[in-house]
């Protein structure tokens, strides 16, 4: 279990305290050895702070304070006068480099954000390098008073202080004790989950301490209880987990195949994903991580990654030329709802794999390789609803199908929240569920949104936006609109300069689209260059495959599941609203088609509801004016859908 730090204590007992008995109680809570150089950057660190603080007349510190949500721990935090310094030390470098500046002020960041204590706290994010010359400091505080990362050296920390002590805006002094023991909301990324959960923590230390988090456990709940039933009763269950966009359920589904991988209980178990783009990511993540934290080479670490997440075509695949059972008992299918139907995996089949007269759907097909097993074995399906993007995505009646046609012996397992168009498209549950043994268990819903912490209500205003309900929209926008930033503007430039605006510290941002937006490229948006998902996504800003260097976009096929904190979201005409009514297209060539088809209107419609919910923290639409000169924009194209956005009253950026 994560401690919150190593050593505490107010900074007259501090300075008054032997350096090794400070070392050796640093020491006691170090999870390794000790090696020599920890041990001189801590005696380092206290020699200097004992002389840079020794004139404060009252504070407390920390030292390796921890920030759960990053799996690090910041080096000091400061908390004096009002104010919460958090340091980042670097012992013996003599220049402040930007990678080490971004992560004093993620540092300030994840406080800010996530620890109660410091939601109304000023606070200032420090660099120290302790051979450093001396620079200047500008000192300028935000809107949430987090301020802009100071520097400083061995010798000036004392004079930064005392200078940001009387500049500062500061509220009543700060119990030290009760600030650093008060809860910690953190919400990860879904990178940064599958990174912790990865390396061995648990999904409470990684989640909110609130209602979300409690969202989260009841569900890991439900799901363990169901799995240790089918176990214990030698039964094969299949349970359809919902969830909002954002909710966590990748996240819970991450959860459940970290803690059921139990080869030694002949309990092995697998995260299925049909999104490549997702798969991609979080396995290149855990392959970097586990190379910076072990050492491994990077080819032992993509395979072992390999193994913990599968693409589920190739799943699917494998087990085509084989009928003995998976080795895995327990499989996690993720954004089920997108598993193919039948005439895509019949056509699918034939094409490429030269399999003629295939006729089942994809989850036929995935049910029928589980139930080979011939005691017991559980497959978790979550589901978002309408997430469904790309032609053949059969959504949830298709499942039902399978059971209810081909295995009845299959005990289901359903959310409460199910009964919904969203999920079911027009179908009445009851019937979906006849003839199956069934349960419905109100832990398997999902229903806050942990991927923006700054808005729990966005998922709804955005469905509302798109389904065309002004009314419900607006009054749901008035709630967010005081904590999560949204703009448009006309103009991409402008775009590119508020998103720099609002980046702090390593926070990630780029620039999205719909993969049918074929007429934004003018203004240098080219959703046909395809990007590589995990250099876009993992990449350092001064690589140009990176999302951060705002060259290559990022469709709704290379963003489902994933997030970033701000974003871009270019509008097309592809989706316009003409006439009080939302009007679909399609670019083909050289001019708009109209799109008929309920299905892939409603596919395009998904699109946006995608893009919309990546960001984070905020994000600003971009609609072009169009052009007179150009009939395949005219401003008549955009000029509707951006008064449609400004009812809201989103703040127009000129």
């Amino acid at each position: 279990m994560i401690t919150r730090f190593y050593y505490s204590a107010d900074l007259k007992g501090f300075a008054h305290e032997n350096p090794e008995s400070i070392l050796g109680k640093l020491a006691a809570h170090h999870q390794h050895d000790l090696d020599p150089l920890q041990r001189n950057a801590w005696l380092k660190q206290i020699e200097v702070l004992k002389k840079q603080l020794a004139n404060l007349e009252s504070g407390h510190i920390f030292f390796e304070f921890g920030i759960p949500r990053m799996g690090k721990r910041a080096d000091v935090v400061i908390v004096h006068a009002g104010i919460v310094f958090v340091i980042e030390f670097k012992v013996g470098a003599t220049h402040y480099h930007s990678g080490d500046i971004n992560q004093a002020t993620d540092y300030g960041l994840d406080l800010k954000h996530f620890h109660e204590g410091s939601h109304n706290a000023c606070i200032v994010p420090i660099l120290i390098a302790t051979q450093a010359q001396d620079r200047g400091n500008t000192l300028t505080l935000s809107d949430d008073l987090l301020s802009n990362c100071q520097f400083a050296n061995a010798e000036n920390l004392s004079m930064l202080i005392e200078r940001c002590t009387k500049e500062l805006p500061t509220q009543n002094d700060i119990d030290a004790i009760s600030w650093s023991t008060s809860r910690y909301k953190p919400t990860p990324t879904i990178v940064q989950a599958a990174q912790a959960l990865y390396s061995g923590h648990d999904v409470k230390e990684i989640s909110r301490s609130d209602a979300g988090a409690k969202n989260l456990t009841d569900t890991a709940n439900a799901l363990r209880i169901i799995i240790d039933r089918s176990k214990e009763l030698r039964q094969k269950s299949i349970c359809f987990v919902t969830g909002v966009p954002g909710a966590g359920k990748t996240l819970a589904g991450l959860n459940i195949t970290t803690n059921r991988m139990r080869s030694s209980e002949d309990e092995h178990a697998v995260f299925l994903s049909g999104n490549g783009p997702l798969v991609a990511v979080l396995r290149e993540a855990l392959a970097r991580d586990e190379v910076a934290r072990k050492g491994v080479t990077k080819s032992v670490a993509k395979q072992k990654a390999s193994a913990f997440i599968q693409n589920i075509h190739h799943f699917r695949d494998d087990n085509l030329i084989t009928e003995t059972p998976p080795v895995e008992k327990v499989v996690i299918f993720d954004e089920a709802q997108r598993a193919w139907d039948r005439d895509q995996t019949s056509s699918f089949m034939k094409q490429k794999k030269g399999l003629d007269g295939f006729n089942q759907s994809e989850p036929e097909l995935l049910i029928q390789v589980m139930d080979r097993h011939k005691v017991w074995c559980v497959i978790i399906a979550l589901i978002g609803g309408g997430q469904e993007i790309n032609t053949g995505e059969a959504g949830l009646p298709e499942w039902f199908s399978a059971l209810r046609h081909h295995l009845e012996e299959w005990h289901v397992y359903y959310s409460d929240a199910m009964d919904s168009d969203e999920y079911i498209q027009g179908g009445a549950l009851p019937a979906q569920l006849e003839g199956l043994t069934s349960q419905s268990d109100p832990g398997l819903h999902l229903g806050v949104l942990v991927r923006s912490f700054r808005a729990e209500k966005l998922s709804e205003f955005i469905h509302y936006l798109i389904a065309n309900e002004p009314e419900k929209a607006g009054h749901i926008f008035s709630k967010i609109s005081h904590h999560y930033p949204i703009a448009i503007t006309r103009n991409i430039d402008k775009a590119k300069a508020w998103l720099r605006s609002h980046v702090r510290g390593n926070e990630l941002f780029g620039i999205l689209a719909s993969s049918g937006a074929g007429r934004l490229k003018p203004h240098g948006i080219n959703v046909k260059d395809k990007i590589a998902p995990e250099q876009w996504f993992l990449n350092g800003r001064e690589d140009v495959r990176s999302c951060q260097y705002l060259e290559y976009i990022g469709t709704e096929f290379d963003v489902q599941g994933l997030e970033l904190d701000w974003c871009v979201v270019g509008w097309d005409a592809d989706l316009r609203y003409s006439q009080g009514q939302w009007q679909h297209y399609s670019f083909r060539g050289t001019k708009w088609q109209a799109v008929n088809k309920g299905q892939r209107k409603r596919y395009l419609e998904n699109a946006y509801r995608v893009l919309l919910t990546r960001a984070r923290q905020g994000f600003v639409i971009f609609i072009p004016y169009g052009s007179c000169d150009d009939f395949t924009r005219p401003p008549t194209y955009y000029d509707e859908t951006f008064a449609y956005l400004m009812k809201y009253g989103i703040p127009y950026v000129e």
